[in-house]
């Protein structure tokens, strides 16, 4: 009863999650499209104050949208903020990080391989390293750093994947994309947090005192575009974050923290076309490297053709030297009925409880037991080199 009750706690998170992220970058998307779509006004607008205007149709309706330069000369009745997309997304993460991987299977997140953490040593890893990278970007978009938008870029950069490799080096591959992810998630969150919304409180307050904006209102709301624009460029690699888990050819990988990287990099090269063609600046090279990147990754990532295991060095296993494999290794979470204490019914719906299922799933089992080493989950059960290969090898010949 506490697996089932577990699975559908980390159901309803995890959905939650999903439709606050969705709502908030659904909103960052938007606002980034508005603020490049707009166009010179006529000059009646201007003298009322307006920066930019725009015209829209949807919803079987014609909208009408104008951004003022500061601010209306009176403040309207009603003001919509978006900042609950944002921390609901925040929340609801660090709520499925908890649930699934300091609570749920500790495979998860620690590889005994990489390094013997006990769970409180992984969390306080984990928490910590969330930490000082939020204090780090904070301290840098305070300082005159901030004014070079390309070098902030670079470092920034850096950072990330310098945390990318040392969490790979502590934590299984699937662990440590997603403390990346929530690395990534809490900075986006922090920039709505600690810089957006201040900057706009400093505008309305200014606005609803009639006065100027002065030279520290104006700042706020240069640092607030820039962290924005930050936000912007963070959302597709995030998004990649969120979905990767389903995926351990990619963290699986031994160089997944290089993979990881490369798609962080290419997915914000990409983004950036969208930016200015938004401006009416159409640049498709871009997206011609991003996509020639792409290949070259799935390339190099590549397995190692599997025919080569089918080589006399390398006889046909037996069929009870492969019951014997799957009975210790593979079915205490593949089965119909786990005996795996954090699952109610088998990872993915995959069942490995006799030989015609194993040949039925052997891509995905050669995959993630033979080439990634991700499973079993967290080796718990010790798994060795030398048992990987004969799995390897009675998969290559029994292949359907």
């Amino acid at each position: 009863m506490e697996a089932y009750l577990s699975e559908w706690l980390s159901l309803l998170v995890r959905w939650f999650h999903v439709i606050a992220g969705v709502a908030w970058i659904g909103a960052s998307f938007y606002f980034i499209w508005l603020d490049n779509h707009l166009r010179e006004p006529p000059e009646w607008k201007k003298n009322e104050g307006i920066k930019g205007d725009l015209w829209a149709i949807h919803g079987g309706g014609f909208y009408e949208i104008a951004k003022y330069r500061l601010g209306p000369k009176e403040m309207p009745r009603e003001l919509h903020w978006f900042k609950w997309e944002a921390y609901s997304t925040l929340l609801s993460g660090l709520a499925l990080l908890f649930v699934v991987y300091y609570m749920g299977s500790p495979g998860y997140l620690i590889d005994p391989a990489k390094a013997d953490l006990s769970t409180g040593a992984a969390i306080a890893i984990g928490l910590g390293s969330i930490a000082v990278v939020l204090a780090i970007y904070e301290t840098l978009i305070r300082s005159p750093l901030a004014d070079k938008g390309k070098a902030f870029a670079l470092i920034l950069f850096g950072i990330l994947v310098l945390v990318d490799w040392g969490l790979f080096q502590v934590f299984s591959g699937r662990g440590a994309f997603i403390h990346v992810g929530a690395v990534i998630g809490t900075i986006m969150v922090a920039n709505v947090f600690l810089g957006i919304i201040p900057s706009q409180r400093a505008l309305v307050d200014s606005v609803r005192a009639g006065e100027e904006a002065n030279e520290k209102v104006a700042r706020l709301a240069m640092l607030a575009k820039l962290r924005s624009t930050h936000n912007n460029y963070l959302t597709l690699p995030i998004i990649f974050i969120m979905i990767s888990n389903h995926y351990p050819l990619l963290y699986g990988n031994p160089h997944g923290w290089a993979i990881l990287a490369a798609i962080g990099f290419i997915t914000a090269f990409a983004r950036h076309y969208f930016n200015l063609r938004h401006r009416d600046i159409n640049q498709p090279w871009i997206l011609a490297v991003a996509a020639v990147l792409t290949a070259a990754l799935i390339w190099l990532v590549a397995p190692a053709p599997a025919t080569t295991l089918d080589t006399a060095d390398h006889p046909e296993v037996s069929n009870e030297v492969a019951i014997a494999l799957i009975n210790t290794h593979c079915v205490a979470c593949h089965a119909s009925s786990p005996g795996h204490p954090a699952f109610q019914a088998p990872p993915a719906g995959i069942k490995l409880e006799n030989l015609s299922l194993l040949a039925m799933h052997a891509d995905k089992v050669r995959q993630a037991a033979v080439d990634s080493h991700y499973m079993p989950l967290g080796n718990l059960t010790g798994m060795t080199n030398e048992e990987r290969q004969l799995l390897g090898q009675w998969l290559q010949h029994n292949k359907p």
